[in-house]
């Protein structure tokens, strides 16, 4: 089984930044480097939805349209980490940010991972963006 354990949540203002790390372990991981990783957040009285994806090949990335340009997704697979920069945060960011783990996952354009591509998911950490 494998764990994943999210870590970086905090509180900051309106404009600044925070990085979000994903330990991957476990009995059953082997290596990191066929997991495909996403990022995914739920905020109070809202669904949850995927906000950044990396295949197993890191050949394929997806952002979901309300981060583009302001949030990295990457992984360090020496490290059995990945990683989620955000940049230029807003109130709306404001969520629970979990991110998961899904064996050999693959990506096509544009299109969201699903729950279903993941086996692993972390417990989550808060991140709360003020005005």
């Amino acid at each position: 089984q494998v764990q994943l354990v999210e870590s970086g949540g905090g509180l900051v203002q309106a404009g600044g930044s925070l990085r979000l790390s994903c330990a991957a372990s476990g009995r059953t991981l082997g290596t990191f480097s066929p997991y495909g990783m996403a990022w995914s957040r739920q905020a109070p009285g809202k669904e949850r939805e995927f906000v950044a994806a990396i295949s197993w090949s890191g050949g394929n990335i997806y952002y979901a349209d309300s981060v583009k340009g302001r949030f990295t997704i990457s992984r360090e697979n020496a490290k059995n980490t990945a990683y989620l920069q955000m940049n230029s945060l807003k109130p709306e960011d404001t969520a629970v940010y979990y991110c998961a783990a899904g064996r050999y996952l693959s990506l096509a354009p544009g299109v969201p991972p699903v729950p279903a591509n993941f086996g692993a998911w972390g417990q989550g950490t808060q991140v709360t963006v003020s005005s």
